[in-house]
């Protein structure tokens, strides 16, 4: 290797201060190839979003589980605000608790209606709509003979409690009966014929019974 020449093109300036060097700087960096390789302005603006994220968790040690606990935050409120957009404003059910929870709803049937339908559902071996509809039966009978006053958000074992006071001997038939009701409305029990029957009953000996109307105070 001693003694061999290394030759230096005259044409390649070699001061990189000098004009000439700057110019051919500029001229190569112009090419075709260059150009392609330069970065759009979007590789740009994930790298800027990039170092921003970057630079939360290369704070002070401390601070770390405090932006980990406002970036868990953002992402909740995001998933809420999505969950708006896409399904819109929870809405209550149709009917309010009171109506659900009440004996008739807006169920208008009279006592009649509502013994053949629970008739029918008790010959199909639906014993929970049949004595759904024979304790709704009950009490549109004694509303209709103005014994008892029924509204459409009376519950069950209000009912119990109205018709036990003009009713005393049937008080604990009465109250047995609201809780087959609740039972298989409520708390989707099947309900049995023994309840049915036990209602069929209450209903026939109720329909007997001669009282008087209460009193309308004055």
């Amino acid at each position: 290797m001693a003694g061999r020449l290394i030759v230096v093109p005259f044409d390649i300036p070699v001061d990189p201060s000098s004009p000439e060097a700057q110019e051919w700087l500029r001229e190569e960096l112009s090419r075709p190839e260059y150009q392609s390789a330069k970065p759009t302005w979007f590789d740009l603006a994930a790298k800027a979003v990039q170092d921003w994220i970057a630079s939360l968790f290369q704070g002070p040690a401390g601070n770390a589980p405090s932006v980990i606990l406002v970036a868990i935050v953002l992402v909740v409120a995001g998933l809420i605000v999505a969950a708006f957009l896409i399904y819109g404003r929870p809405r209550l059910n149709r009917r309010s608790t009171l109506e659900r929870r009440s004996l008739f709803g807006s169920d208008l049937r009279s006592a009649a209606e509502l013994r053949e339908s629970a008739e029918s559902a008790a010959r199909a071996g639906d014993w929970a709509t049949a004595i759904e509809e024979r304790f709704r039966a009950i009490a549109a009978a004694l509303h209709e003979r103005t014994l008892v006053s029924v509204s459409p958000g009376t519950t069950a074992t209000e009912f119990a409690h109205r018709a036990g006071e003009v009713f005393t001997a049937e008080r604990e038939a009465l109250r047995t009966a609201a809780r087959s009701f609740d039972q298989v409305r409520y708390l989707d029990r099947p309900g049995t014929e023994s309840a049915y029957q036990q209602a069929v009953a209450l209903d026939q000996r109720l329909e007997a019974a001669r009282v008087a109307a209460p009193a309308v105070p004055a």
